[in-house]
């Protein structure tokens, strides 16, 4: 077996742990969220997919901010629990995404050999502000997910990495899912 299917099956195996503790809201998740892109980071390297190679260095980083967001702040308090995004946030998160899309764009085209620089940065982009608004437990983080799983699982089967491509066509099934779910766990407020 060659290194790059190697490491396309580890991810999976680590991609499906990290969606079931997803999934539960569990603390857990944000350890497989910095073990799972550690693996990533030498696979999309392999595969030339030079975004999602710094977007798994941000996400194993991020690993550690979600760890400190959702730990209860005393052992009596409990952990937060899901919420909606707020609206006063939507515009300044738009601008940020299409900031970073077009960031990440031009370097791919003009500083690397890229052959799907638009679709990586839009994938990129849109996972940094997914993963922000999954730390803040905003429940509307799984639509963004669901829009990066989606053109994810095109990106890959094209790129050659079919493990990584199934993960994230389940991924896609799942975000659904997880955003009823996590609407349901948001407290019901008088």
């Amino acid at each position: 077996m060659d290194t790059l299917r190697f490491l396309d099956i580890l991810g999976f195996v680590l991609g499906l742990i990290y969606l079931y503790l997803e999934y539960r809201a569990s603390i857990w998740l944000w350890l497989a969220s910095i073990v799972m892109p550690a693996v990533d980071m030498v696979l999309y390297y392999k595969a030339g997919l030079y975004a999602d190679f710094g977007l798994a260095v941000y996400y194993c980083l991020a690993g550690l901010y979600g760890y400190v967001k959702w730990r209860p702040k005393q052992q009596s308090t409990p952990a937060p629990t899901p919420c909606h995004f707020p609206l006063r946030l939507v515009l300044p998160t738009a601008a940020v995404f299409l900031l970073l899309w077009g960031v990440i764009w031009l370097f791919l085209a003009t500083q690397t050999n890229s052959t799907v620089p638009l679709t990586d940065a839009f994938t990129t982009a849109l996972s940094i502000v997914a993963l922000w608004a999954l730390a803040h437990k905003y429940a509307e983080q799984w639509l963004l997910w669901f829009v990066v799983d989606a053109v994810c699982t095109i990106l890959y089967i094209y790129k050659g990495i079919p493990f990584k491509a199934a993960i994230y066509a389940l991924y896609t099934v799942v975000a659904l899912a997880g955003y009823r779910k996590w609407l349901r766990m948001i407290p019901v407020t008088a």
